[in-house]
């Protein structure tokens, strides 16, 4: 719920997955996290407010969120990872292939790293993760892939999946970020995959034993990616949606540039 100027991070990731075609969307929550789901609710007395006042953009806002997409809600319980995150959703997703998207990850809305996703999906079959190139130093904080080139430039095969390793022990520097699409058959591999890092289900884990067979591809995404999780990216990820918002950018882009005179050195 982190807000991104005028709306929480999480608002923008629903919109990644509706702007791909996705009408269905399932988020798994936790504790004291009833603000994530009056959000994407109906907020009746504001609404009537707003309408009294005919302030119609302010109207709009308030109802874009509710209007989204079909929302749906399950509770992780124990946070056992993200495998287990995932596991949570087999109940609704039944037989269907579905995407993943972490909500602390963003992906540039001009860049649909989600839309190609789902088209290698439809191609190849299988699942498909997104991989990012990173700095060697980096690897560390993030699963890295082997990876096979294809005849698609933006697309390889995935031929093994190591979890934060040590830089002088990762297959290379791409690194897996937080969207993936997703076979069912992962449901199957995920109840029979034992906790590993920290005592947790690793989704990364399961990818692993379907790489294994063949079965996951990675799309190269070399667009915009803001990891909101870090308070530096975050702060970037400000700086660089507001400086990108036509109602915005005229007064906030001359006073930056003001601001930052006052830094000569820095």
């Amino acid at each position: 719920m982190l807000p991104v100027v005028d709306k929480p991070a999480i608002q923008y990731v629903v919109e990644e997955a509706v702007g791909a075609g996705l009408d269905d969307v399932l988020l798994i929550t936790g504790r004291s996290k009833q603000s994530i789901e009056n959000h994407f609710d109906r907020a009746y007395e504001l609404e009537e407010a707003l309408h009294a006042k005919e302030d119609w953009g302010k109207l709009e806002k308030v109802r874009q969120s509710s209007e989204l997409s079909t929302m749906h809600y399950v509770r992780q319980g124990d946070p056992k990872g993200l495998g287990h995150a995932v596991l949570c959703a087999a109940q609704h997703v039944g037989h269907e292939p579905f995407a993943v998207l972490l909500g602390d990850d963003l992906i540039d809305p001009g860049d649909p790293l989600l839309k190609r996703m789902i088209e290698v999906r439809e191609q190849f079959g299988g699942s498909v993760i997104a991989l990012m190139e990173v700095d060697p130093d980096e690897v560390s904080l993030y699963g890295c892939a082997a990876i096979e080139a294809t005849d698609a430039d933006d697309v390889a095969l995935i031929t093994g999946l190591v979890e934060k390793p040590l830089k002088e022990e990762a297959p290379s520097n791409w690194a897996v970020i937080g969207r993936y699409v997703c076979d069912p058959d992962v449901f199957e591999v995920l109840r029979e995959t034992p906790p590993g890092r920290g005592g947790e289900i690793q989704l990364t884990d399961a990818l692993m034993t379907l790489a294994a067979k063949g079965e996951v591809r990675g799309v190269l995404f070399r667009g915009r990616r803001y990891d909101t999780g870090n308070k530096q990216e975050y702060l970037r990820t400000m700086v660089e949606f507001a400086s990108k918002r036509d109602d915005l950018a005229p007064e906030f882009i001359p006073w930056l540039r003001t601001f930052l005179q006052q830094f000569p050195e820095q």
